[in-house]
């Protein structure tokens, strides 16, 4: 059988003051009148039924999930302790899903992605998902680029593996880092490289053995936990589980490292909503170029991405190039070249006890 599992554990800093430790980012509206969770859930309708859509995220943030999604249980979330990045996360919920069903393939998904369209999607996941339950294969989707992107990691292909309903396999020469502007030219010129998108198909039990195979000490601590699975010391299992465990993405853990991958040359509209910066992707500008969302009123202002997010009205004039978000009691303003550090912005915030309370 097919599971659905969606990562929701992340924080998604680069959307403050929206996004706030009680309020993430997959539970923002960015992408359309729905959060970012229920448009990924969405995505699976149809092709995952309901009881087998797995949610890894924060045990802080289950009643908040629970409360954005209806259609979702207790018995869908897997609660993280803490946040210990995509490893972990994939290895608990393997543990899982190969307990009740031993051939069972895993679907990841992340939970603050814009994919169009649904059904191109859906067919990936159909042909990933028949190829993955044959063999021991580690499958990614890549995404053919629409630009020359550097907060991307790539792809590099290598030699085409098989064809299937209509989507290609490839072998993978190597993963690539988020590379500088002139090298993210050339890999979206010469069409053989592919942005990482970080969703996977997979066997809960050939993602398994490759962890024990790279990562033997995680598979180890997860082994030590799945012991405990199901019994009144699940919940302490889990703690010393994530307390034990290293903080590290399964990328650099596993698919780097693993000889039985392959990709997906997968031909849809992916974006990571990684920053403010992607509403300028996402959504209509007006005739100078700006996005804005709630009561904004810009004059003589140009390429400015505005979001009110509070009652009043947000007035520019003669502004360029600025994100300006305003919510609550917090009003932030940003150049647009500095969008990237709003992590390094709630850092110096958080070293002010007075000022915790916007965090």
């Amino acid at each position: 059988m097919i599971y659905g599992v969606i990562l929701a554990g992340g924080r998604g800093e680069r959307f403050w003051p929206l996004s706030r430790y009680e309020h993430p980012k997959q539970l923002l509206k960015l992408t359309s009148s729905r959060t970012m969770i229920e448009e990924t859930i969405d995505r699976l309708e149809g092709f995952v039924p309901g009881d087998r859509v797995i949610v890894v995220t924060g045990a802080y943030l289950m009643d908040k999930i629970l409360g954005a999604v209806p259609s979702l249980k207790e018995e869908n979330l897997l609660l993280e302790p803490e946040g210990k990045n995509t490893c972990i996360a994939i290895g608990l919920a393997a543990m899982h899903i190969k307990a009740k069903d031993p051939e069972g393939v895993m679907v990841v998904l992340s939970s603050d992605h814009l994919i169009h369209p649904r059904e191109r999607l859906i067919s990936i996941l159909r042909a990933g998902s028949d190829m993955a339950g044959e063999g021991d294969f580690l499958i990614t989707i890549g995404v053919v680029p629409s630009r020359a992107e550097t907060a991307y990691g790539y792809i590099e292909l290598d030699e085409e593996y098989s064809l299937r309903e209509g989507i290609t396999f490839y072998r993978i020469k190597q993963f690539k880092e988020k590379p500088i502007p002139t090298r993210a030219q050339e890999y979206y010129l010469d069409r053989n490289h592919l942005w990482n998108s970080g969703m996977f198909i997979w066997r809960a039990g050939a993602i398994l053995n490759a962890i024990e195979k790279h990562a033997p000490d995680i598979h180890e601590c997860l082994k030590e936990y799945s012991h405990s699975m199901n019994s009144p010391a699940e919940e302490g299992a889990r703690v010393h589980l994530y307390k034990k465990c290293a903080n590290i993405s399964i990328d650099f853990a596993v698919m780097e490292k693993a000889a039985n991958v392959l990709t997906i040359k997968g031909d849809i509209k992916w974006d990571d909503v990684g920053s403010w910066l992607a509403m300028d992707r996402i959504h209509e500008r007006d005739r100078h170029s700006n996005v804005t969302r709630g009561d904004v009123v810009a004059e003589d202002s140009y390429e400015n991405i505005v979001v009110n997010d509070a009652d009043g009205v947000i007035a520019c004039l003669g502004a360029s190039d600025l994100v300006i978000v305003r919510t609550g009691e917090i009003v932030m303003v940003a150049h647009k070249t500095r969008v990237a550090d709003i992590k390094n912005l709630l850092t110096s915030l958080g070293k002010d006890k007075k000022y915790e309370k916007y965090l």
